[in-house]
């Protein structure tokens, strides 16, 4: 078994709701709520879920881009949310981010060559002006573009081109952990799998640990060993990549995996639409969020607030009232659910 090197346990991150002339407080956008899930050294968690649903917030206050509300966000083991400056620099080193979008990610001011030159230098990485510049050329080859690339500006690429200089800009730094925030979403379908190859290639060069975040489910199921599922804040739902294709748990991810479009559909189980919209994360459904759309809502549902909580195995957590795994403690469960979980034991 791997050693984990990222642990988050109760991460949230409320963006306060403010009106009048002195902006008093009235509320809080819940983006992120009580995120909790591990990822082992070498491995990569993809983290699914609608737009809107807090995935990327959830990568950027890992990575203190912005800073969390609450709850707990160790690497390798060393607390991050409480890291002062100096020592949070030092750590940037090992935690960098491939952005979603390539046209707005990259400096237009600034030559390839001279972007990565820059954090080479600050970083004090390469020292000599020669080994800057072979660092450099080493780091575009790597990504598939030549070292005359490095005399261009960002607007002379194209969309998967911007995309690998990120990738190069991220590896400048030697890292172990990469989130990759939705990397694909915005290139060509015959980009996206060049893209996914090459992250795929240069984690096992350069033994990597990737959070991937993405809407796609074919793209995930593709580059992911295990699969978060996000729904308005919070992990539903969290398995290996196999297990949660095969038989998800979750009505949320039974959902998702239901629309997901397939060569040929014959045979393929009846797609699950879901009625309603999201609810706003400024005002949260009571007991379930996923209650008001969910086609297995019972009573209980819109009163009590299902935990994510481990069901056959510690590797498959479920966050749903459908499974006496997740009912608080102190709430007595229905005998139906209890007999549910005895027939299928």
């Amino acid at each position: 078994m791997q050693e984990n090197l990222l642990e988050v346990k109760g991460l949230k991150k409320y963006f306060p709701i403010k009106k009048g002339i002195i902006s008093k407080k009235v509320g809080d956008v819940k983006a992120v709520d009580d995120v909790s899930f591990t990822i082992r050294r070498g491995e990569t968690l993809g983290l699914v879920g609608e737009s809107g649903c807090g995935k990327t917030t959830t990568g950027r206050a890992i990575l203190r881009l912005i800073e969390p509300t609450a709850g707990s966000v160790k690497f390798a083991g060393e607390e991050v949310t409480t890291m002062t400056q100096p020592r949070l620099r030092e750590m940037r080193r090992k935690m960098q981010i491939i952005f979603q979008d390539p046209y707005s990610s990259l400096n237009p001011r600034i030559t390839v060559g001279g972007m990565l030159t820059e954090i080479l230098k600050v970083h004090k990485l390469r020292t000599t002006e020669a080994e800057i510049k072979d660092r450099v050329n080493e780091l575009l080859e790597i990504v598939g573009l030549t070292p005359l690339h490095a005399r261009r500006y960002p607007h002379e690429f194209s969309g998967g081109q911007r995309q690998r200089i990120g990738i190069a800009r991220a590896l400048s730094v030697e890292p172990e952990f990469i989130v990759c925030d939705e990397p694909v979403s915005a290139l060509d379908v015959s980009i996206q799998s060049q893209v996914l190859n090459l992250l795929m290639d240069l984690q096992k060069k350069f033994d990597l640990t990737y959070l991937f975040i993405a809407h796609d489910l074919s793209v995930v199921k593709h580059i992911s060993d295990r699969v978060a599922v996000m729904y308005l804040g919070e992990v539903v739902e969290i398995t290996d990549y196999k297990s949660l294709y095969a038989a998800p748990k979750a009505p949320y991810t039974e959902a998702l995996l239901s629309a997901v479009p397939i060569a040929n559909p014959r045979g393929k189980l009846q797609r699950i639409v879901l009625t309603g919209d999201v609810p706003s994360p400024a005002n949260v459904p009571s007991g379930c969020y996923f209650h008001p759309r969910c086609p297995k809502v019972f009573q209980d549902c819109s009163n009590v607030h299902p935990q994510l909580s481990a069901l056959d195995s510690p590797d498959h957590s479920v966050r749903c009232l459908l499974y006496p795994q997740s009912w608080p403690q102190g709430i007595s469960i229905p005998a139906r659910i209890k007999e549910k979980e005895a027939v299928a034991a």
